[in-house]
């Protein structure tokens, strides 16, 4: 789906990880950042990370990876600010959000969204773990991306996935990998303790 952008959020103050930043924290030696840009990237060739201004740290962990960046001026609105602006600048085509800090997001799983889209290219795809659960990453048609205009606050899309429910489609990924997300140090603790096993 040629058309398609990723949108990676990365202009959050990452406060829940007491003084840490999750999305520098190594994993196999990468930041997490630059591992789930890769992961997107052999996806789909057109990746948008959004950024604080100056971020310079994130910016880093982006290097020579060819992916777009876009400063979120007003990131300390929460994630509506990112939604806005990687809306903004998606001149077409379909828009998938994955959050920067879900570490078992694989390429094959954004191809199964990637394929869904183009079987259903109305719907909104939003990804599950195996039990159904609910969680992300979830791809929204162009149709309605000149609605993230209208979202505030932190609390991302949910406004629009309520507002659009009948249209949405569940896509189920293997194991938690929907679900998992590094956002405390209890949680890093945790998965890799699951790695290790």
């Amino acid at each position: 789906m040629s058309d398609l952008t990723i949108l990676i959020p990365a202009a959050g103050a990452s406060t829940r990880m007491r003084g840490a930043d999750k999305l520098l924290t190594e994993i196999d030696g990468t930041p997490l950042l630059r591992r789930t840009v890769q992961v997107a990237l052999a996806a789909t060739a057109d990746v948008l990370v959004t950024l604080r201004p100056q971020d310079t740290a994130r910016q880093c962990a982006l290097k020579d990876l060819a992916v777009r960046t876009l400063a979120i001026a007003d990131a300390g609105l929460g994630l509506s600010a990112s939604l806005r602006g990687a809306a903004a600048a998606t001149p077409r085509g379909g828009l998938l959000i994955l959050p920067a800090d879900m570490p078992d997001i694989t390429t094959a799983d954004l191809g199964l969204m990637i394929d869904a889209a183009r079987q259903c290219p109305g719907a909104i795809l939003r990804a599950t773990g195996a039990d159904g659960t609910q969680g992300h990453p979830v791809l929204f048609p162009a149709d309605l991306l000149p609605a993230f205009a209208t979202l505030t606050g932190d609390e991302g899309a949910r406004a629009l996935l309520q507002t659009h429910k009948a249209r949405l489609h569940l896509i189920p990924l293997p194991d938690q990998h929907a679900l998992t997300d590094l956002d405390t140090p209890e949680a890093w603790a945790a998965w890799r303790n699951t790695r290790s096993v």
